[in-house]
């Protein structure tokens, strides 16, 4: 039976530019097309966990206008929870500003707007919606501190906590590192988090083996058409991701956490799920958008089917 998952955090409109090159600082030039799709990581990730078939409720804060009207409607027509979502009257729904070029990189600017509304008052608010989960997901769009009430709630209750540090702070809060069951950074996420020199697997490997020392109990670092690096006290492991022509890598670490989730919240191993969630982010980026790039359910069975869950094939 599915146990039943919380994600707490941002809903932005992206506006999504698709340009050949991504312009350097000072530069001028003409973009191919713009398109408004609903985004925001967290709006991602439980947008990806509904359509893995996730049982799904998301918190978080929308303004009274037209793009968080969409993007609650989005949401809900992926199998989301959204009745408990907030609205602001005195802030407009996020924005991201999001370059894509033509070999499927991109850069983000993001104006949280309604997104810093997702305050603890709100938070506590909606307690029973934490009673009522396992999982709880979050990533880094909303206050710091709704990030450390959030964590500290889940964990008093006895949840699994799933932390996206994105975008990655300085530094994660002390207070909540031995409440965080699994981080799943990028590797410049876990450089910067962990001080290292560079992004060379050696240096992302002991940057996750720091983390892990300050008393989170799993690092998953997704390393894009590398795979990703489990680390927790029995193992450094490396799990290859199938191999993919990628057109737009904008939402790859969302789908690939509400992914991870869903397939935990069925009672998979952290290996399983691991391997289903990367079998969506692969189908994600061969996809251009963030919401609307998510793989449904029978799509990546049929590819975890095709290749028969057998992990050497896929290196």
């Amino acid at each position: 039976m599915k146990k039943q998952i919380l994600v707490i955090g941002s809903l932005n409109m992206d506006m999504c530019i698709r340009v050949a090159q991504i312009p350097k600082a000072g530069e001028t030039i003409l973009a191919r097309d713009l398109n408004h799709i609903p985004g925001g990581k967290g709006a991602n990730q439980a947008g990806a966990a509904g359509r893995s078939e996730g049982d799904v409720v998301m918190l978080g804060c929308v303004g009274n206008d037209e793009f968080g009207r969409i993007q609650s409607g989005k949401l809900q027509s992926m199998g989301v929870d959204t009745s408990g979502l907030k609205i602001s009257e005195d802030s407009p729904t996020g924005i991201a500003v999001i370059y894509v070029d033509d070999d499927g990189n991109n850069n983000i600017a993001v104006v949280p707007g309604a997104n810093f509304d997702c305050d603890t008052s709100y938070l506590k608010e909606q307690d029973e919606q934490f009673q009522k989960c396992d999982y709880v997901l979050l990533q880094m769009e909303i206050p710091e501190e709704s990030i450390c009430y959030a964590v500290q709630r889940a964990k008093e209750l006895g949840k699994t906590v799933i932390l996206n540090p994105a975008p990655a702070p300085d530094s994660l809060p002390e207070a909540i590192l031995k409440c965080v069951d699994y981080l799943t950074p990028n590797e410049t996420e876990v450089s910067k988090l962990a001080g290292c020199g560079d992004c060379s697997l050696e240096s992302v490997k002991e940057g996750a083996q720091r983390l892990l020392n300050q008393g989170i109990g799993n690092v998953i670092v997704t390393l894009g058409d590398k795979g990703s690096l489990l680390v927790n006290k029995e193992q450094q492991t490396i799990y290859p991701t199938r191999k993919v022509t990628a057109v737009d890598t904008t939402a790859a670490g969302d789908c690939f956490n509400g992914a991870f989730v869903t397939a935990l919240s069925e009672g998979r191993s952290v290996e399983e799920a691991i391997l289903f969630a990367s079998t969506a982010a692969s189908i994600a980026v061969t996809r251009k958008g963030a919401l609307k790039s998510v793989p449904k359910r029978e799509e990546t069975d049929l590819i975890l089917k095709e290749w028969k869950g057998d992990i050497s094939l896929w290196q």
